[in-house]
């Protein structure tokens, strides 16, 4: 049907009345924001300022039509940005024309990833960037753009972009910092610091700017070397196919591929967070076609790379939008504002904009997710910190991998190293339980009963043999029976299988006999060929542990009763 590739359509048959005020305001609250921070973002990819303006226009559109989110909001973000910076700028080498054609080359690509990753139920991909290496990510980057924003702030032209380098060279220059320009920036950040205490639902950004703006045009400041963003011209995009051909975007695809985990993850994960928060679900494939075809109209119409803005999407639901109307009266606003109002643009100072970038990249930094992480596990938050580090030391993209490369990594480790549990009598609990749940639980006698919690396949196949043996070897006096609780062995091999095997005779040569209880289905694949039924005794396998442990206290004429309470 129409309205499941179109889920605006959807919403306007069901729309009710007095929704109608609701998404105007969000969308005039949404436009109070997007403007001002489009310019900025623009300025901090190293686009003119229209630029930014032309990305939160048509794929605002695009997305509003395709997308199952009701509340996010599509368009400029700061970790978008920087990395394409960081990706493109070296390829321009100072060519602006290039770099235009660059960065609507490679949104044009990203977007067509997304979209064929949508067709082909990729959306799945989300649930691979994990939250450590979102935090540290986001983290780095919002490190790497408050020190690429001081040389503004200050009034330095800078030479360097990097994190290191470019606070080196703030820390060689400090002697010519421009104080008129540090007066402006530092005014602005205070003022943006006030109202987001005082008044939350403010279109703080657009707010400060006007003051700013106003004040150099009042004192005259700009006559005093206060930069200003210059001319912006008037108009809409118009409709316009990069010409790098097929080298070209050879060239740019895996920075494409890069964006796309990047852009795709974090709008998804915006998108989520208020849905759950209004009580729907939201389509991942469907988000990444909608944000795919939002990518591809900013590429073809003057733009750049977009993905969720999580600042607008809060304005969006903090002022009470009910549908992707929002988007649709945001969008045409900026239209609005370009055509009639580019001159007021031309006047906001620079050492502003910085500042309102800088304000922006503070709420990069999840500072108390990391504390959380620091406390629930020590292995994720060194995750997250290794991401931020890579981000601010290699690079963006280079960041990226190596994030996704140790969050690989974390799982082999948990794979190949995984927690297992013995198990015994706990006082006031039925059956056997983990013997670390009381102070008071025991092992039954002459008896281990053990579960590995992990999958039994060919990289940790000798990591559970050596660790059967070692708790058989140190356990006084030696047991009789090993009870193999396979319940948590969700996969084996052959490998797996043959591990198996050798245990039985390993335990055997002890004179511990081995027995399985609650094996899988799959163990049948292996199981039979491999002869472990037979190797091991079909009358050693057991469907529950309660049923190994009653039979071996059977074997040995001990009464069960007695054994769970002496």
């Amino acid at each position: 049907m129409l309205t499941d590739w179109i889920p605006l359509l959807r919403d306007l048959r069901h729309y009710h009345r007095e929704w109608l005020s609701r998404d105007v305001i969000a969308g005039l609250s949404v436009a109070a924001v997007q403007i001002p921070t489009a310019i900025a973002y623009a300025t901090l990819a190293g686009f003119p300022p229209e630029v930014g303006l032309y990305a939160s226009m048509l794929p605002v559109l695009v997305y509003a039509l395709f997308g199952s989110s009701r509340q996010l909001v599509i368009g400029p973000d700061a970790a978008t940005c920087a990395m394409i910076a960081a990706l493109l700028l070296p390829m321009a080498n100072g060519d602006l024309v290039l770099y235009l054609q660059l960065s609507a080359a490679l949104a044009i690509t990203a977007g067509a990833i997304m979209v064929i990753g949508g067709f082909t139920g990729m959306g799945f991909i989300v649930n691979f960037f994990a939250r450590p290496i979102l935090i540290g990510f986001l983290g780095g980057i919002g490190l790497s753009i408050m020190a690429g924003q001081l040389g503004k702030l200050f009034g330095i032209a800078m030479v360097n972009r990097d994190f290191g380098p470019s606070l080196l060279e703030i820390a060689h220059r400090l002697g010519e910092i421009h104080i008129l320009s540090l007066l402006v920036g530092g005014a602005t950040l205070a003022m943006l610091i006030l109202l987001r205490r005082a008044a939350p639902r403010a279109p703080s950004a657009l707010i400060a700017l006007l003051v700013a703006g106003l004040a150099v045009f009042l004192f005259g400041l700009d006559q005093q070397q206060v930069k200003l963003v210059g001319e912006v011209p008037s108009g809409l995009p118009g409709f316009s196919i990069p010409g790098l051909g097929y080298e070209g975007v050879q060239g740019i695809f895996m920075n494409a591929v890069g964006l796309v985990i990047v852009t795709f993850t974090s709008g998804m994960l915006t998108a989520r967070s208020f849905a759950a928060r209004n009580g729907y679900a939201i389509n991942a494939d469907q988000e990444m076609r909608a944000i795919g075809f939002a990518n591809i109209s900013s590429g073809l119409f003057g733009g750049f790379a977009v993905t969720g803005a999580d600042s607008r999407t809060a304005v969006n639901d903090a002022s009470g939008g009910k549908t992707q109307l929002v988007s649709v009266i945001a969008a045409l606003t900026t239209a609005v504002v370009a055509l009639f109002l580019a001159v007021p643009l031309g006047r906001l100072p620079i050492p502003a904009l910085a500042a309102v970038l800088i304000f922006s990249a503070w709420g990069l930094l999840d500072i108390a997710g990391m504390r959380h992480l620091r406390v629930i596990d020590r292995f994720e938050f060194r995750l997250s910190l290794y991401t931020m580090v890579g981000v601010l030391v290699v690079g963006v993209l280079p960041g990226v991998v190596i994030a996704i490369s140790l969050a690989l990594l974390q799982v082999l480790v948990k794979i190949y190293k995984p927690a297992d549990t013995l198990l015994g009598i706990v006082p006031g609990e039925e059956g056997y339980n983990d013997l670390s749940l009381s102070e008071d639980a025991r092992p039954v006698p002459g008896i281990v009963i053990y579960r590995f919690d992990a999958p039994l396949l060919f990289f940790n196949a000798d990591y559970f043999k050596a660790r059967v043996l070692s708790l058989v070897d140190s356990t006084t006096p030696l047991p009789r029976w090993f009870v193999l609780n396979a319940e948590a062995i969700s996969q084996l091999d052959s490998t797996g299988a043959q591990a198996i095997i050798d245990l039985i005779g390993e335990l055997k040569t002890r004179g511990v006999q081995l027995i399985i209880a609650r094996p899988k289905l799959y163990m049948r694949k292996y199981g039979k060929p491999m002869g472990i039924g037979e190797k091991i005794g079909m009358e050693n396998i057991f469907l529950s542990v309660h049923a190994a442990v009653d039979s071996i206290l059977q074997r040995e004429g001990r009464a069960a009763d007695a054994m769970l309470n002496p």
